[in-house]
């Protein structure tokens, strides 16, 4: 056992192994690397380059316009994680469109330094909810699905602090008002 941990530890030291983020998933190969000017809300982030990306295969509440309840606090976590100047990697997901009705890259955003998938995260801590637009199901959809069920059980996030929230993976959250 020991030997093996070692032997893994040198592929991630030599780069045979990518990091492993939080969720355990590593940095994939590719994506299009970019950095973070500013977080818009839970679920869209504004890049240097001045492209806008809404994160793929989640929903966050939402907080303009018709306020929701966890909204302010999901929009904090994002920014907790992906403040200005993050270095992040953007990947597509084949089963979606590329760009919304808005303009948006529709993106799966990995931060660079730690391999961490920001989208997989905000589900896994109940400060997203999945959401398959068009019923298209992506690659991490099992994923996302268990860890929303998961933080939904334990309560976390605005499962727990918005009661009666609705789970409905093929429609976009709705947790209320404030």
């Amino acid at each position: 056992m020991r030997r093996a941990l070692t032997l893994l530890g040198l592929a991630a030291v030599l780069g045979v192994v990518g990091p492993a983020g939080a969720d355990g998933a590593k940095l994939p190969p590719g994506g299009q690397l970019a950095r973070i000017d500013h977080v818009a809300d839970g679920d869209t982030v504004d890049l240097t380059n001045g492209q806008r990306v809404r994160l793929v295969q989640i929903d966050t509440p939402e907080v303009y316009y018709s306020a929701e309840c966890y909204g302010a606090q999901a929009s904090a976590i994002t920014k907790r994680l992906l403040p200005p100047g993050t270095l992040v990697r953007l990947y597509r997901e084949p089963k979606t469109d590329a760009v919304d009705e808005y303009g948006r890259l529709l993106r799966y955003v990995f931060r660079v330094r730690d391999g961490l998938n920001v989208n997989v995260y905000l589900v896994r801590v109940g400060a997203a909810a999945p959401y398959f637009y068009d019923y298209r199901r992506g690659r991490y959809a099992g994923l996302l699905e268990r860890l929303a069920l998961r933080a939904r059980t334990r309560h976390l996030g605005l499962w727990g602090r918005c009661p009666g929230t609705p789970y409905d993976p093929d429609h976009g959250v709705s947790t209320g008002p404030p």
